[in-house]
């Protein structure tokens, strides 16, 4: 079974996740504070995150980028704070999806099911298990990418996104379409997660992301991979 790290400090709230998670077939991995999730995340080795945004000794910002420099799971963001600003920094420090409280614990594992999809997918046997255009190379099957020969580390969805766009490479996509493919149908999402998710990338493999050699912005549509 699946191990799913919860890392929430209101016992009530956590108490509620990890039995939906647990009813849902998963195993529950709890955590109250920073320190105990990253030590929960090293002996436990989870296969996806929910992190809470607000939680003791070190916040889940923090926790995300720390998980996000070693491993590719899937991060599903949990807070209060409504602010766009507090999105675009979860999205950017490399977590998935973000989910605002108060929230239906059937729409939380709802996600979480959408996430080991998304994962099952893109592990199922490709065409080809690399693309490589120039410096840049992605192995499909390890789910790696390197430029230069150097690994960097990607986020499922970044992952996603570039292994989409190398494989329409010379396509105009637009960020709808892109959304749609990558996150599916989502009510509650947002089109600008592929506007962070793509800054994100180019910070990555462009040797200058303002002035980007692989991923062009075409204006009014997307993006489009140069190749």
């Amino acid at each position: 079974m699946e191990k799913i790290l919860i890392v929430e400090d209101d016992l009530q709230i956590q108490t509620l996740i990890r039995d939906y998670v647990n009813a849902s077939g998963y195993i529950a991995v709890t955590a109250s504070d920073g320190e105990e999730a990253l030590q929960k995340f090293e002996s436990e080795k989870p296969s996806l995150a929910l992190l809470d945004i607000i939680v003791p000794k070190i916040d889940g910002f923090e926790i995300c980028r720390k998980i996000r420099n070693e491993s590719n799971i899937p991060i599903i963001m949990l807070s209060s704070k409504k602010e766009d600003t507090d999105k675009i920094l979860a999205l950017g420090l490399g977590a998935d999806d973000y989910i605002e409280k108060p929230f239906s614990p059937r729409v939380l594992v709802a996600k979480i099911q959408s996430q080991f999809r998304r994962v099952n997918e893109l592990s199922g046997t490709p065409v080809t298990d690399t693309l490589k255009i120039n410096d840049l190379e992605i192995d499909i099957k390890a789910r790696t990418v390197t430029v230069n020969g150097v690994n960097m580390p990607f986020s499922v969805k970044e992952f996603e996104i570039l292994n989409y766009l190398m494989v329409n490479k010379n396509q105009a996509l637009s960020r709808e379409k892109i959304f749609d493919e990558i996150w599916g149908y989502n009510e509650y999402g947002d089109i600008n997660t592929v506007t962070v998710h793509v800054r994100k990338i180019r910070e990555k493999i462009e040797k200058n992301p303002s002035e980007p050699e692989y991923i062009e912005t075409v204006w009014g549509i997307g993006y489009k991979f140069k190749g």
